[in-house]
């Protein structure tokens, strides 16, 4: 009997361990940090706000101080990932309802060329406007490490919201309704 007590012991040791580790890593990873804080309630302000980037399709540059006064829906994509293709049907609506109320969805790209995000855009017929980040620069403040994300920014520039992962029409329809002040 003893001779198996140790090993057994020892294996749930290991597979407690295992899943404390995996635990750690799904909260805590290293795309994490902006949207952990805005889960517990902080409303940090927007990473790289005053960050000019280039337009998809323009030689005009943007920034989202820029944009202030209006609720940014940010939406971090890649022409390449099907995830993010799933999740048009939720922006155009998205978009549709924050022009309404005085918002924006803004489309940044992530490791992505620029024909390809031209190519989604075209494809998905979606016309927001797309800043270029072609180094990741703007979004690595984010925390931002795959695609898609959304992080949503209030009218004075702070991150109130966000999604590291796929869009779900609930989550649109309860942030935006809530940020944009539509909730009862």
């Amino acid at each position: 009997m003893r001779r198996y007590l140790v090993p057994g012991v020892v294996s749930l040791v290991v597979i407690a361990l295992l899943a404390v580790l995996a635990f750690g890593v799904s909260a805590n990873g290293p795309g994490n940090a902006l949207a952990a804080r805005v889960s517990r309630g902080q409303k940090p302000t927007a990473p790289n706000y005053t960050m000019r980037l280039q337009l998809l399709g323009s030689s005009r540059r943007l920034s989202l101080s820029q944009l202030r006064g209006k609720v940014v829906m940010l939406n971090v994509f890649a022409g390449w990932c099907i995830a993010c293709q799933d999740e048009t049907p939720l922006l155009r609506r998205a978009q549709q309802l924050l022009r309404a109320h005085g918002g924006v969805l803004v489309g940044i790209t992530y490791q992505d060329s620029s024909t390809d995000a031209a190519g989604y855009m075209r494809r998905y017929h979606l016309s927001y406007p797309v800043l270029l980040d072609p180094g990741d620069s703007f979004v690595g403040p984010y925390g931002v490490n795959g695609v898609p994300e959304t992080f949503i920014i209030a009218r004075n520039g702070d991150v109130v919201a966000a999604r590291t992962y796929q869009l779900s029409g609930q989550w649109v329809n309860r942030t935006l309704d809530r940020v944009l002040g539509l909730a009862a």
